[in-house]
């Protein structure tokens, strides 16, 4: 039986600036059912190792996403005519015991994957994925280990930070492997780039097979040949995107915990995302949205732009299993 749809509140009825916020003006449910996608706020950075604030993401990503219209203008797919999505609001994240947060982190995904909705969630530092991978792994552990879209300026396969601190934004991927979540044949990371701690940096994941594609490489063979590498690399099997916003050069997003220059454009990010359809996206999530760190808005504007490419993308692969 068809799910029912939900259509954003109409700028062109009632001003942007009134009203709730909510993510894209989509109504606010108090839960998945009945959703084919759910998007929601993860407002937690008790991972951070430097600047905080990306915990103050979602709410500002909400109010930049107002911004947003009906239709891609590219693809023309109109997702809020092909999916049941609405805003289910925070999931409830105590800032002080990281371990427990992360288990709040885990029992809210779940509680969507139950529904039968897809997450589509905006963080939070990276840290908050990695909880977030667990929920949908464990909802379906039969189509094995997930393969991995990233795209970010950190690997974030680190082991520790500060001792023997194992969870931080820095190591969320490098757990995900060794819990068996994450497939690190079929994980990509693109836009890698800055310094590093030490000159092996990387090695662990390479060894792993991870795939990282640094800034530099990116730069040479540009949007299209990579996202075609992706394509090829995650097949038809079950893949979860990931999107630090910090991927992008800090002149067009400077609103992050940890800015690295020399990252791809926000129009080169738009290429990249489009270059997804096709894929069996199981999830996807925007984090490292900083607002202190913000100019204008800027930053939480491309987190909202970032968050409507991969709705159309979801809806895209919705209308070609129908």
């Amino acid at each position: 039986m068809p799910r029912p749809l939900h259509e954003p509140v109409d700028a062109a009825l009632i001003p942007r600036f009134a009203g709730h916020s909510t993510f894209m003006r989509l109504p606010a449910v108090a839960s998945a059912e009945g959703l084919d996608v759910a998007i929601l706020g993860i407002p937690w950075d008790g991972g951070t190792t430097n600047r905080a604030g990306a915990r103050h993401g979602p709410r500002e990503v909400r109010n930049q996403s107002s911004l947003m219209r009906r239709v891609h203008h590219v693809t023309g797919i109109a997702p809020y005519e092909r999916l049941a999505v609405a805003d289910i609001g925070d999931l409830v994240v105590q800032p002080i015991d990281l371990m427990a947060a992360l288990r709040q982190i885990e029992d809210g995904i779940a509680q969507v994957c139950a529904k039968g909705a897809l997450p589509l969630s905006v963080g939070g530092d990276h840290l908050t994925t990695l909880p977030v991978l667990r929920a949908i792994h464990k909802a379906d552990p039969g189509h094995g280990p997930l393969g991995l879209v990233q795209f970010d300026a950190h690997s974030d396969t680190n082991d520790s930070y500060f001792g023997d601190n194992p969870y931080t934004h820095g190591t969320p991927f490098r757990r995900a492997i060794e819990e068996g979540i994450l497939d690190p044949r079929r994980m990509v990371q693109i836009g890698i780039r800055g310094s590093v701690y030490a000159a092996d940096e990387h090695q662990w994941a390479r060894d792993q097979g991870v795939r990282i594609i640094h800034i530099e490489e990116f730069a040479r063979r540009g949007p299209d040949d990579v996202m075609a590498e992706v394509r090829a690399l995650m097949g038809d099997a079950p893949a979860y995107v990931t999107f630090d916003i910090d991927g992008i050069d800090p002149s067009m997003a400077p609103g992050t915990g940890t800015p690295e220059i020399g990252g791809f454009t926000t129009r080169e990010a738009q290429a990249m995302l489009r270059g997804l359809a096709g894929l069996n996206i199981v999830g996807a999530d925007v984090v490292e949205v900083s607002p202190p760190f913000d100019i204008g808005g800027i930053t939480a504007l491309t987190g909202a732009t970032v968050l409507f490419e991969l709705l159309c993308v979801l809806a895209a692969g919705r209308a070609g299993q129908g």
